[in-house]
C-alpha cells in the first residue's frame, strides 16, 4: 500500500500516511516521482502541485484555503503557508442536490430494546439524577454512589450529573439551562428520573416542571432539598421507588428504525477526514436508510462546508433553517468579538489540520449523504426520523451533552488525538489511526484505522454497524461506561448575578 493518499482527484495535496524526510521521493498516481523538499510529519499534507499566492489548495476536492505564498511541489503545507479563505456572513442560494435512497443495506436490523410508555425506546434502563442547580451536585453525587448500591439488579445503575448552573442565571440563559436539563430528563436511557432542588434557586422545581411538560409520576419524581429533615434519607427512598418501577421493564425486539445515533467530532488529525468521519458517514447513511435517525452537530464547524448540507435540505424550508442555524452562529462569534474563522484547535493543528474549511470539509462527512429533514435548536428533542442538525458549538463536553439532550441513544465520537470523556448516553470512541487505538486502549472502542491496513470501507462499515447493534442490545458496553466517565456541560452566553 502507499503510505500516502489523495482524496480527489484534483486535490493539490497528499496527506501522510508516516513521516517523511526532505529529499525523499514519492511516486504519483501517473507514476512521475516527487522529491520532498523539506520533513512532513504524519498525516499532515504534502503538495504535489503548484499553487501561486493566493491560490486556493484543494483537499477533498474543495478549497482548503489560500496559498499565504508561491508553494513548490514537494512542500509541506500547514499553518505556516496556508491560511483560511472564509469571509464573513454569507447569503446563500439553494442549489438541491438530493440523492436517492439505494438498496436496503446489509446487516441486523432489529435490536433488544426498552419499549417506554408513549412508545419511546431506549438502550439502558439507568435511573438518573437531575439537579436544578449547582449548589446540590454534591449532594446528588452521595445519592446516586449510595443509591446504585442500594438497587443493584434492579436497574443499570444510578447517575448524577454535575453542573454549576440554576441558580442566579437570568434572562435566555436560565431558560436554556432549564430547557436542556428537562430535555435530559425526557430521555428514555432513563427508565426513572429523580429532580432535585434546593429552594432558594431560580430554576426553581416550580418552574422546572413547566418546562418538563407532562410528565408519568412513576417514572419521575421530585425532591425540594431545603424542605427535607435528612434530603439524603428522602432521595434514597425515592430512588429504590424508581428502581422498582425500571426492574418492570425488559428487553425485546426493536426495529432499527427507532435508533437515534448522535454523530460527534473532537481532537482531530489529518486522518479524521480520511478514516473515522467517512466510516461514521457510512454508519449516519445505513442507519437513515432503514428508517432511523442521525444527528449532526458542531455548528463552527459546519463552516466553509455549509452549502453542501444546504444543498441536500429537504426543502426551501429546512434550506433556510439551515442558513440561519449557520448565520446565527457567526452573529453569535461577531457580538463577543471573536473572529469567526478561528484556526482549530492547538491538538488539532498538530495533527496536520490547517484551517476550518479543512476541518469542517472532514467533519461534515459524519452527516453521509442523507438528505437533510430537520434543524433543531439547542435544548431541543429531535422531532423527525432521518438526517437532522443540531444547533450546538464545537465543544466536546457541551455539544454531546446536546446530543444527548435532543434523543440520542449513542453518541459516536470520532478522534485522532483521543479523550476519555463520555457524555450521559454511551460515548462511542472512534479513532482515526491505529496507533491511538493500540496505544489508549482504555479509551477507544473502534478503530478506524484499519482502512489504511487493508481493511476495505464496507467491511469496517459492517463491523462497526454489528458492534453498535450489539451495544444498544445491552450485550456490550462503552469504555466510558465501564470507566464511570458520564458527564454533561451547559451552553452559556448571558449574565449571572
Amino acid at each position: 500500500m502507499r503510505d500516502w493518499v489523495r482524496l480527489s482527484e484534483g486535490d493539490h495535496v497528499v496527506s501522510a500516511l508516516r513521516d517523511f524526510n526532505a529529499s525523499e521521493v514519492l511516486i504519483l498516481e501517473n507514476g512521475s516521482s516527487l522529491t520532498l523538499i523539506e520533513d512532513v510529519p504524519k498525516s499532515h499534507k504534502i503538495l504535489v502541485k503548484p499553487v501561486a499566492e493566493g491560490g486556493d489548495v484543494l483537499k477533498f476536492g474543495y478549497s482548503i484555503g489560500k496559498a499565504k505564498a508561491d508553494l513548490l511541489p514537494g512542500s509541506w503545507v500547514h499553518i505556516h503557508n496556508l491560511r483560511t479563505g472564509l469571509g464573513g456572513i454569507l447569503d446563500y442560494r439553494y442549489e438541491p442536490q438530493l440523492t436517492e435512497a439505494g438498496p436496503e443495506p446489509a446487516g441486523s436490523k432489529t435490536f433488544q430494546g426498552y419499549l417506554r410508555p408513549g412508545g419511546e425506546v431506549g438502550i439502558r434502563n439507568e435511573i438518573w439524577i437531575i439537579n436544578t442547580v449547582g449548589c446540590i451536585n454534591k449532594t446528588c453525587e452521595i445519592l446516586a454512589k449510595r443509591g446504585s448500591e442500594r438497587t443493584a439488579g434492579k436497574a443499570d445503575g444510578v447517575y448524577h450529573f454535575a453542573h454549576p448552573f440554576g441558580c442566579s442565571q437570568l434572562g435566555d440563559d436560565l431558560t436554556q439551562t432549564a430547557k436542556l436539563l428537562s430535555s435530559l430528563v425526557h430521555h428514555p436511557n432513563a427508565a426513572g428520573v429523580l429532580v432535585v432542588g434546593l429552594g432558594c434557586e431560580n430554576n426553581q422545581i416550580d418552574s422546572f416542571r413547566e418546562a418538563i411538560g407532562d410528565i408519568d409520576g412513576k417514572r419521575i419524581r421530585f425532591m425540594r432539598s431545603q424542605d427535607e429533615e435528612d434530603e439524603l434519607e428522602k432521595g434514597l427512598l425515592l430512588i429504590e421507588e424508581l428502581a422498582d418501577y425500571a426492574a418492570t421493564f425488559k428487553r425485546e425486539p426493536v426495529s432499527v428504525s427507532r435508533l437515534r445515533i448522535g454523530l460527534k467530532c473532537g481532537g482531530s488529525d489529518g486522518l479524521s477526514g480520511i478514516t473515522a468521519n467517512p466510516l461514521v458517514g457510512t454508519i449516519a447513511d445505513r442507519i437513515t436508510s432503514l428508517g432511523g435517525t442521525a444527528i449532526l452537530t458542531e455548528v463552527p464547524e459546519m463552516f466553509g462546508a455549509e452549502t453542501i448540507l444546504m444543498n441536500r435540505a429537504e426543502n426551501e424550508q429546512i434550506f433556510g433553517q439551515i442558513v440561519s442555524l449557520v448565520n446565527n452562529f457567526k452573529e453569535y462569534f461577531l457580538r463577543h468579538n471573536q473572529e469567526i474563522y478561528e484556526n482549530p484547535s492547538p491538538g488539532n493543528k498538530a495533527g496536520g489540520i490547517s484551517t476550518l474549511e479543512e476541518k469542517s470539509l472532514g467533519c461534515t462527512q459524519k452527516g453521509g449523504h442523507a438528505t437533510v429533514n430537520d434543524v433543531i435548536l439547542y435544548g431541543n428533542r429531535v422531532r423527525k426520523s432521518g438526517l437532522n442538525l443540531l444547533e450546538a458549538p464545537g465543544n466536546d463536553l457541551v455539544s454531546v451533552t446536546a446530543l444527548s439532550a435532543a434523543g440520542a441513544h449513542m453518541v459516536l465520537f470520532t478522534t485522532g488525538r483521543g479523550t476519555p470523556f463520555g457524555g450521559p448516553v454511551p460515548t462511542v470512541k472512534i479513532s482515526s489511526n491505529s496507533e491511538l487505538a493500540e496505544r489508549k486502549r482504555n479509551w477507544i472502542d473502534y478503530n478506524a484505522g484499519q482502512l489504511l491496513e487493508g481493511k476495505t470501507m464496507t467491511q469496517l462499515t459492517d463491523e462497526l454497524w454489528e458492534q453498535l447493534i450489539a451495544l444498544a442490545s445491552g450485550q456490550t458496553r462503552t469504555l466510558n461506561e465501564n470507566n464511570g466517565f458520564k458527564e454533561i456541560a451547559i451552553f452559556k452566553d448571558g449574565v449571572i448575578l
